[in-house]
């Protein structure tokens, strides 16, 4: 399918699939036992958004193009869509317009830089990593390539030359032993996936990503046709690492300016000072210093 193609169809299973968790009794509509289809029908969300169903069901359809910022907000309202979930079909809308930049391929990421590497060095009581948008990792400190030892020596990251956290929780079996919570990890990496390919549609190394996925794993397939998004990555996680043992940890992301848009983000685990967690992390940033030292 071509770029136009995919795009029109993130937006109707977008759309759809919003559509269908709203049940007309939360938009006071009455409810029947006559319902072929979940949730709202098109016509009750025109009628809620103040357009024409005709007119819905055409954007519906991915014909988003055309569309003005005060119609998209009352059908966004209508969905009663969350302010992630607006933001997500602006970026669609924004897409289709061609506001973005129309590059046929985004040039192979080339690694840190200098100076990124020497800031994630310097970080030395924290795991550090730089990623693409596509979960890519691009960078670490030695505490970052720690954590995510088993990862980082996954058939997939030898097989591409480089580690990538999709490809590694879905993929590779090993991931359901290291992150306790699998399932949540799954649902966070999908969301996040569903949300760059909205910012770069025409980036062939991210559909081509996508369709592995799609074809090699049935929870991702699934996870994928729920079009759940997710823009802001961070709170806490449990690992159980094969030389520590179970660790919990928070991390943060942060946003790295990029030409010629920012989507390279920094991320960084920490510890509750004190918890036995702080400790495993001490533990496993000497194991690391001594992994990383000459033999």
């Amino acid at each position: 399918m071509n770029d136009s193609g995919d795009m029109r169809a993130d937006i109707k299973e977008f759309l759809t699939s919003r559509r269908a968790r709203i049940s007309p009794s939360q938009v006071g509509l009455p409810e029947s036992s006559r319902r072929r289809v979940p949730g709202l029908r098109r016509e009750e969300v025109a009628v809620l958004a103040g357009v024409s169903p005709e007119w819905y069901t055409r954007l519906e359809k991915g014909n988003i193009a055309g569309v003005s910022e005060e119609v998209l907000s009352a059908v966004a309202t209508a969905l009663q869509l969350t302010d992630e979930e607006r933001s997500y079909l602006w970026e669609l809308a924004s897409s289709a317009r061609g506001t973005y930049r129309k590059a046929a391929k985004r040039k192979p990421q080339q690694g840190p830089s200098a100076q990124m590497q020497w800031l994630l060095d310097a970080i030395t009581g924290a795991a550090g990593f730089v990623r693409n948008g596509r979960l890519d990792v691009i960078a670490a400190n030695d505490l970052g390539r720690a954590l995510h030892q088993p990862m980082f020596e996954s058939a997939t990251t030898k097989e591409h030359g480089h580690a990538n956290f999709a490809r590694y929780h879905f993929l590779d079996p090993a991931s359901r032993d290291f992150f306790i919570d699998w399932e949540g990890g799954a649902h966070a990496t999908a969301a996040l996936l569903r949300v760059e390919a909205s910012r770069e549609p025409h980036d062939a190394s991210l559909r081509e990503l996508i369709g592995e996925l799609s074809t090699m794993s049935a929870e991702f397939r699934d996870l994928w046709a729920k079009h759940n998004i997710r823009f802001v990555h961070e709170g806490a996680k449990k690992l159980n690492h094969p030389v520590v043992g179970p660790i919990e940890l928070y991390y943060q992301t942060l946003t790295a300016p990029s030409q010629p848009r920012s989507s390279l983000e920094f991320t960084t685990y920490t510890a509750d000072p004190g918890s036995a967690s702080a400790e495993k992390l001490a533990l496993m940033a000497s194991w690391a210093k001594t992994e990383s030292q000459p033999q």
